[in-house]
């Protein structure tokens, strides 16, 4: 456990990360007791945990049964990724309209920590990296609601591009996509824009549905 974070949030990330793993397989019993001396936390952040996966749909919570995994099938993945693709439009014909040249600093730091972590070949700084170009895209759009429902989605999109993203030896083609969505965001048309993203997320839904399959084997 590390300081700052509130217990359950981490316990929440790594749960989270087995169940989209596969490590952890749908229908399997989750018991409060054995992830409280796992975690050497009290039930408490483990309760907290669950919920906020409950509330993402990766746990099942029957009372008095337990919890149980669901763990992600085709449809969730579709889900996921039809809605993010819904708040990511939104947000990117909002944000094209800044002009604010010191606004969009932020997102080309990332591009850089991008590059430099596809030198690297550091997929968990790439990680980090790519999902702050992303929600520069909603901090651009001036809209607080939207940002909050990506907040909302953020660590189960965060658990996803951790799975899909190892999966690439090389991380420069990725770092080249945010480039040239970064560019066209700036200087291209709405259209180009919308294109670009759809483009992208499309991608990155198809790699997850790879993975899954893949578990499925």
């Amino acid at each position: 456990m590390k300081r700052g974070d509130s217990l359950g949030s981490q316990v929440a990330d790594v749960l989270r990360q087995r169940i989209v793993r596969g490590e952890i397989a749908p229908g399997e019993r989750i018991t409060e007791e054995a992830l409280a001396e796992e975690f050497q936390v009290s039930r408490g952040p483990v309760r907290d945990a669950l919920t906020q996966l409950s509330f993402e749909r990766l746990v099942r919570i029957q009372r008095p049964r337990g919890v149980f995994a669901v763990g992600l099938t085709h449809d969730d993945v579709d889900q996921l990724y039809s809605l993010r693709g819904a708040l990511e439009q939104l947000a990117l014909s909002r944000a094209i309209r800044v002009e604010d040249d010191d606004r969009w600093q932020v997102m080309a730091q990332s591009v850089q920590r991008m590059a430099d972590a596809a030198a690297s070949g550091d997929h968990a700084a790439f990680v980090v990296a790519d999902l702050d170009f992303h929600s520069q895209i909603y901090a651009l759009a001036d809209h607080p609601r939207l940002e909050a429902a990506w907040r909302q989605y953020l660590p189960t999109f965060t658990a996803l591009l951790d799975v899909t993203i190892n999966h690439d030896a090389d991380l420069h083609d990725s770092a080249s996509d945010h480039v040239t969505l970064m560019n066209v965001m700036r200087s291209g048309t709405a259209a180009e824009a919308a294109e670009v993203l759809t483009a992208h997320l499309d991608g990155a839904r198809d790699r997850m549905l790879i993975e899954l399959a893949e578990q499925n084997d």
